[in-house]
């Protein structure tokens, strides 16, 4: 008896030889002595037939079904907004949270399901040690009244701090977290699934391709071609159902950023109102402490002036530095006013023969009322005080003109 040629083993016809190594990458013939038959991969395994087109696909030996351009560019944004939305969450808990193991911790809890221990801002914190350094140094010493002073405005600023990242996580936070566990994660599985669909229409556009090519040289391949006509059309409709869907979740992208627009002014809105309380909170600190921005009672020069609009005149010689307009804060609910209302009218009273002085302003200043005296950044008036006068008052005259202003809008020469 014969040996069998390399690739060849003997068919169930004793008298024949079988050919099995596959001729093409898909089909193979079988030759024996009595049939010729041609063989395909069974329809009954897509995920391998899905495996052996996308091998192809990477090696440039097979074609791919294209998306239009309009779904392509839905793909490409919905990308575009997971990238930049899980930056945009990233830095946000960075700013709120600077301390990376806090960060680490917040995030365990929230995995675990479990609430979050509440934490001591940095603030608040400072506040605790300002108050106890007053109590050991003593609570009626300058220093140590100063120190109880700065602890409680410390205190309602970590308060004010805390209040701004408890809402900022609710109305900000929450809602760019839930689209990257939520919708994201459904997009992303739909748009898994439309890929297999995708190389199962094209395996089934290649073995079509083959079936075609081979009934062309012989008249035994007919009921090949159309079982592969009849498998692609299925693929066919599985794949444009599933296109369908994984479009709408797409188009809902364009929702999605609405509802982060609004979540965006929402952020704003807790941001500008917590650093207006903290600005407010610094006002009231200064003006008990009885100085503003650095400027000292006898001292002739302002501190690091920031530039300002206005030219300042000139003043025994010397070119003093421009200031600007302070800004106006929105009033804060809450947050009590520290000047206090004075029943003395500025224009009923004289001068004292001695104890005036000369004083530069810093800011514009509007009359509240007929007894305040309006001011301009830069200008020269007279200033005094009168007994039982509010201390952070004084009487200001310019030229025939008198009335009260704030102390910390002036800065007193010597």
């Amino acid at each position: 008896m014969t040996s069998a040629p390399p690739g060849v083993t003997r068919g169930k016809d004793t008298f024949g030889w079988m050919l099995h190594e596959p001729l093409t990458r898909k089909s193979s013939f079988h030759l024996t002595s009595s049939s010729v038959s041609w063989s395909q991969p069974s329809s009954s395994n897509p995920e391998g037939r899905g495996k052996s087109q996308f091998t192809e696909e990477k090696l440039g030996q097979a074609e791919k079904t294209e998306l239009d351009a309009h779904f392509e560019n839905l793909l490409a944004r919905a990308d575009s907004t997971k990238n930049w939305t899980e930056k945009i969450l990233r830095q946000t808990e960075v700013l709120l949270q600077p301390n990376p193991s806090a960060r680490v911790e917040e995030f365990l809890y929230e995995k675990l399901d479990r609430k979050v221990p509440s934490r001591v801002t940095n603030g608040e914190l400072l506040a605790q040690y300002m108050t106890e350094a007053a109590n050991d140094f003593g609570p009626g010493t300058p220093y140590g009244k100063t120190l109880i002073k700065v602890g409680e405005t410390q205190r309602r600023l970590g308060a004010a701090e805390r209040d701004f990242i408890h809402s900022a996580s609710i109305n900000f936070l929450t809602p760019l977290r839930n689209f990257l566990e939520g919708d994201w994660r459904t997009i992303s599985k739909e748009r898994r699934i439309l890929q297999n669909r995708r190389l199962d229409l094209d395996a089934c556009k290649a073995r079509l391709k083959k079936a075609k090519a081979a009934e062309a040289k012989a008249a035994l391949w007919s009921d090949e071609v159309e079982k592969a006509e009849h498998e692609l059309r299925l693929t066919q409709t599985e794949f444009d159902r599933q296109a369908e869907v994984t479009r709408l979740l797409l188009e809902g992208i364009s929702s999605t950023h609405v509802n982060h627009l609004r979540c965006l002014h929402e952020f704003v809105e807790s941001q500008t109102n917590y650093y207006a309380q903290c600005y407010q909170y610094m006002l009231d600190l200064q003006k008990q402490l009885g100085r503003f921005s650095g400027t000292f009672v006898g001292n002739a020069e302002s501190t690091s002036p920031p530039p300002a609009a206005a030219s300042p005149p000139a003043v025994a010689a010397t070119t003093l530095p421009a200031v600007p307009t302070i800004p106006v804060v929105p009033t804060i609910v809450g947050v009590p006013n520290t000047v206090a209302e004075s029943v003395l009218n500025p224009n009923e009273v004289k001068p004292p023969a001695s104890g005036t002085r000369k004083a530069r302003v810093l800011y514009d200043y509007e009359a509240a009322d007929s007894t305040e005296l309006a001011l301009l950044a830069d200008e020269m008036i007279t200033v005094y005080s009168l007994p039982g006068m509010d201390p952070d008052w004084l009487i200001g005259e310019r030229g025939n003109q008198k009335g009260k202003v704030p102390v910390t809008y002036l800065e007193l020469l010597s």
